[in-house]
């Protein structure tokens, strides 16, 4: 009979004795504080209708492409792995996986999969070929409880604030209900506009028409800006806090009202080339900061990620499938026009996000260091795992302190994850400070402080919540 595997206390802090009852008794001070989670894609329609969760195949595979780029690259195909709304019978997919349960060993995507398969699913046997009906039966028979439903889940989570991420023309009908009916905790929708900014995402003229329409202005750079600005203040009304840019390039650009009509009329018109559109992106991504200094929204930028890297996998199956991968990032040059104009505004809150570590030291940490406006992201996507926090937590700490930091984001829309991933980053955070205790670089009772700070107030901060 297969012995249940038990997780360790300790997991993730520290290995030398006495750093470890340091870093112990930091991570004990803030374990069950409220989570706070001001980015992210869990669907508002999840909390609304509260169904249960289908299969254990949709709930932790078929939609999280960290799970399904690695089951792929050992040569399972997406299609096999329901991906993109491919036909695949949900008890094989997850026949797949448990056989290369495996190939998660070390990984991020293993260490929330057994939180998750344990301390919410309560799963007591390792993964594996044998085990993979049985594990697939007792998932279901949990999913039809009361206890897993979505709002039970929210509860039992202990989240206190929880952003989703919406297209600037969603009613926001979701939020409006959930917070009429008071019944769920805060729940706050994200200004994501990137599809209206960009000229080569799909559709992009056709989204242009129609946010002009529903707006009622008129098809000038001027009515396209004003349009922008209706939608963003009609998030607010329903309780948004920040505006989410996802950019492969951060770059900026300040062009006069008539180099952006005569710049706008290109783009439009299909006939702007590689440069005018990546200017007209610069010139948006500079127009998204003034927005913010004038209504307030906190600005963040996802930034690095050369986004569908194989065109034939794009083809069939969609963005957000698994293949979006890190480049190399220039922050101080890209920025310089929106911090030259913008970086002193006190009320501007910009957060960077990287996916390429080397930025951190070199350039995020000494420009939050400076500019008052300018926060520190999170580690982000392929940085949200144990050992990168900690390099992050390295690169950044003797520049910028941990004050200019945004706390912990979780961005993810693996619902089942969030608890895990906070209590991650609680425990790098708590084994970090306990090293700089050992050394004598920071007091016990500083350490405390700064590590309260951390899950609250400073994510509370930063995201004006």
């Amino acid at each position: 009979m297969l012995q249940p595997h038990r997780r360790d206390r300790d997991r993730l802090l520290p290995a030398d004795p006495a750093m470890r009852i340091v870093a112990r008794a930091l991570y004990e001070r803030v374990a069950d504080a409220p989570i706070i989670s001001p980015h992210g894609h869990v669907p508002v329609e999840w909390l609304v209708d509260d169904r249960p969760f289908a299969d254990p195949a949709a709930l932790l595979i078929s939609h999280d492409h960290y799970v399904t780029r690695l089951l792929h690259a050992s040569g399972v195909g997406l299609d096999e792995l329901g991906v993109g709304g491919s036909a695949a019978d949900p008890r094989e997919i997850w026949r797949k996986f448990a056989e290369r349960w495996s190939l998660f060993a070390g990984t991020a995507s293993g260490y929330w999969l057994t939180e998750s398969l344990e301390n919410v699913l309560d799963v007591r046997v390792p993964l594996s070929a044998a085990t993979a009906d049985q594990s697939y039966d007792h998932i279901v028979e949990q999913l039809a409880t009361p206890a897993l439903r979505p709002r039970a889940l929210f509860q039992s989570f202990g989240i206190e604030v929880l952003a989703t991420t919406d297209d600037p023309l969603d009613d926001l009908s979701g939020h409006a209900a959930l917070a009429a009916e008071g019944r769920v905790g805060r729940v706050i929708p994200t200004f994501r506009p990137d599809r209206y900014l960009d000229p080569d995402a799909g559709g992009f003229a056709d989204n242009v028409a129609r946010l002009l329409a529903a707006t009622g202005n008129s098809s000038t750079f001027a009515g396209y800006v004003a349009a922008l600005e209706q939608r963003r203040q009609y998030f607010i009304e329903h309780g948004a806090v920040s505006a989410d840019h996802g950019v492969e390039v951060p770059e900026t650009l300040d062009l006069t009202a008539a180099e952006a009509e005569s710049l706008f009329a290109r783009v439009l018109a299909g006939d702007a080339d590689a440069d005018d559109r990546q200017a007209f992106r610069a010139h948006m991504l500079f127009q998204m900061a003034r927005m913010s200094v004038q209504d307030g929204l906190v600005m963040t930028v996802h930034a690095g990620v050369v986004r569908n890297h194989n065109a034939e996998t794009f083809r069939r199956f969609g963005p957000d499938t698994g293949h979006d991968i890190p480049r190399r990032t220039d922050f101080v040059g890209g920025l310089r026009p929106l911090l030259e104009r913008f970086g002193l505004e006190r009320d501007l809150h910009l957060v960077l996000f990287a996916v390429d570590e080397t930025v951190y030291s070199r350039e995020i940490a000494p420009l939050a260091g400076f500019y008052p406006s300018l926060y520190i992201g999170a580690p982000w996507w392929f940085l949200d795992a144990p050992d990168a926090m900690a390099r992050f937590r390295s690169a950044v700490t003797e520049t910028a302190g941990f004050s200019r930091g945004s706390g912990f984001i979780d961005d993810t829309r693996a619902f089942l994850s969030i608890p895990a991933r906070h209590d991650t980053a609680r425990r790098a955070d708590a084994s970090f400070l306990a090293r700089l205790v050992i050394e004598g670089r920071v007091d016990e009772e500083a350490a405390g402080a700064i590590i309260d700070d951390i899950v609250g107030p400073q994510p509370k901060r930063v995201f004006k919540l």
